[in-house]
């Protein structure tokens, strides 16, 4: 089996959410396991996210997402890549810079997020579907940072008390904050 579809499968969702997501992305992504780790499955494909946290805990690294007008977390497409920590990884280095992430414990969201139709590098973009794996990453604060023009056009530490006010997509908020949550308890563990 498949790593991506191991790993969801024994995740163990934190709430009713989750589990109803859990149970949807898990079909989908078995039937359609020839393409869905690539944006060739034109209506929903896995993604991967990264929530960064401060030593601290007062403070999350996010992007100013072009494309969503909006504070973010870091994350992008597998484009084939079949671990989702690798993917998230991956994002979170290009988006911002920042070299020196610790993971904190494994898989800690799944949810099934919708993507509005869009413009991107002058293509228009259908509405779809992200089947999105989330992980937890440990940072300092200090680390330079440097923006990903063709994605964002700020990058910076957000106090975990403003992100109402810089956060524009409402719907984000409360997986935001679960994964604050969550990760707070894993530093605490």
């Amino acid at each position: 089996m498949a790593h991506y579809i191991e790993e969801l499968k024994n995740y163990i969702p934190a709430c009713p959410q989750e589990a109803a997501d859990q149970g949807m992305m898990t079909a989908y992504i078995e039937t359609f396991s020839h393409n869905i780790l690539t944006r060739d499955n034109g209506f929903a494909h896995t993604t991967a996210s990264a929530m960064i946290i401060n030593q601290s805990g007062d403070k999350v690294l996010m992007v100013y997402h072009n494309i969503y007008r909006s504070w973010a977390w870091t994350g992008g497409h597998s484009d084939g890549e079949t671990d989702p920590l690798e993917t998230a990884l991956r994002e979170a280095r290009e988006e911002t810079g920042i070299c020196d992430l610790n993971v904190l414990g494994g898989l800690a969201s799944v949810d099934i997020l919708p993507v509005t139709g869009h413009m991107k590098r002058g293509r228009y973009v259908s509405s779809h579907i992200h089947l999105n794996y989330s992980y937890l990453f440990e940072a300092d604060d200090r680390q330079p940072l440097r923006i990903k023009e063709d994605e964002n056009s700020q990058v910076g530490w957000i106090a975990v008390d403003d992100l109402e006010q810089m956060v524009s997509e409402p719907d984000m908020l409360p997986i935001y904050k679960k994964l604050i949550a969550e990760a707070l308890r894993r530093k605490g563990e």
